[in-house]
């Protein structure tokens, strides 16, 4: 079972990516998480994205394939995933079935599209930012990157949303809600994706 999580930065797709991996057995994979820790960590990965997050722009196409490919390819995923975080481009959801066919998982099953209102989106950055205010705190929170990410998101994320229905694994889902009813509305169409 291939799940991926769309939507815009701050939608919540980590918060109900984790609960619905937790759920259903499956390994979460966030290419955001994996690359923070890359830059945190000083690896040559790291180094290579750092400048590139910090601007809150994409990290490209040819190295997300491989952080990816080689996260797939880890036994625990024999299964199936959640992705959180990938695909994020056109490019990136067309070389993903071939990637995941190759590796023996078949074809992504459900795409789950957090669908949160822009000012919602932005007002929950902002608690983010002041919840871990003088703590850990996320590069990618701050005011003009938070701009840049949401403008990215608009230009080059959001098409794969057409680019799913095309292929009938969409799943709009309402993420405005309390962190529980939003789960509620992602569970019932995993159940139902299981059930086919």
């Amino acid at each position: 079972m291939l799940v991926v999580f769309l939507g815009a930065p701050g939608a919540g797709k980590g918060t109900q990516a984790a609960r619905l991996a937790a759920k259903y057995g499956l390994p979460q994979i966030s290419t955001g998480d994996m690359l923070r820790e890359a830059v945190g960590a000083g690896t040559v990965l790291g180094d290579r994205v750092k400048a590139i997050m910090a601007a809150g722009d994409l990290v490209p196409d040819d190295v997300m394939l491989e952080l990816v490919e080689d996260r797939l390819a880890k036994p625990d995923c024999a299964g199936g995933a959640v992705l959180d975080g990938y695909p994020r481009t056109r490019g990136q959801a067309e070389t993903l079935d071939p990637l995941t066919r190759r590796l023996g998982l078949g074809e992504v099953n459900l795409v789950l599209m957090l669908d949160v209102p822009e000012d919602e989106v932005l007002q929950r950055i902002s608690a983010r930012r002041q919840e871990s205010a003088g703590g850990n705190g996320r590069d990618d929170d701050r005011d003009e990157v938070v701009i840049e990410r949401m403008r990215v998101y608009r230009e080059r994320t959001e098409p794969l949303v057409e680019y799913y229905r095309a292929t009938g694994a969409l799943e709009r889902i309402d993420g405005v809600g309390s962190v529980d009813e939003v789960f509620d509305r992602l569970d019932a169409a995993m159940r139902t994706t299981v059930q086919r």
